[in-house]
């Protein structure tokens, strides 16, 4: 093997059965990072990964206290309009952003990237669990505990995202 490396191999069950395998080889001879995906069939765990993927390429910038900063789309959690500011809010970090819901909507849409609401993106990979409420909304908690509303207009997009189809 060039380089001199073993590739390292790791097994990963699937949700619902069957096993994604992935392969990571190291070769100090090629100059950048390739990354190769090989598949029987575009399902929903081969189109999350590309999504992922994309999702680390994808920067957004933001205002912060000190400056400018740079967030990754990986590490965003949600996106929020408030009395027409933008917020970007990540596990523990809130920015400001310039650009409008509908522009960042378009920019992620292709990623795990949800609309939940009017004036709320979710990133679907940050989502911890799914709770109906009594007014036709659903609540969803996420990873680090907060809790964002669903309304019911758009209750099928997260829906087709989270089965790893398309936004409707």
């Amino acid at each position: 093997m060039p380089g001199g490396a073993h590739p390292i191999i790791l097994m990963i069950r699937r949700y619902g059965g069957g096993r994604l395998f992935l392969r990571l080889e190291r070769n100090s001879a090629q100059q950048e990072t390739e990354v190769v995906v090989k598949y029987a069939k575009m399902d929903q765990d081969v189109k999350r990964l590309i999504s992922l993927l994309q999702a680390v390429d994808t920067k957004i910038i933001c205002e912060a206290e000190n400056g400018e900063k740079i967030v990754n789309a990986a590490d965003i959690f949600y996106i929020e309009s408030v009395d027409k500011r933008t917020y970007i809010y990540c596990e523990n970090e809130v920015y400001r952003t310039q650009l409008r819901l509908y522009q960042l909507l378009n920019m992620l849409s292709d990623m795990d990237f949800v609309q939940i609401n009017k004036a709320c993106i979710l990133n679907v990979n940050v989502l911890d669990a799914m709770k109906t409420l009594f007014n036709s909304r659903m609540e969803a908690t996420l990873k680090n505990g907060e809790r964002l509303y669903v309304t019911r207009k758009y209750l099928n997009g997260i829906k087709n995202k989270l089965r790893g189809g398309e936004e409707a």
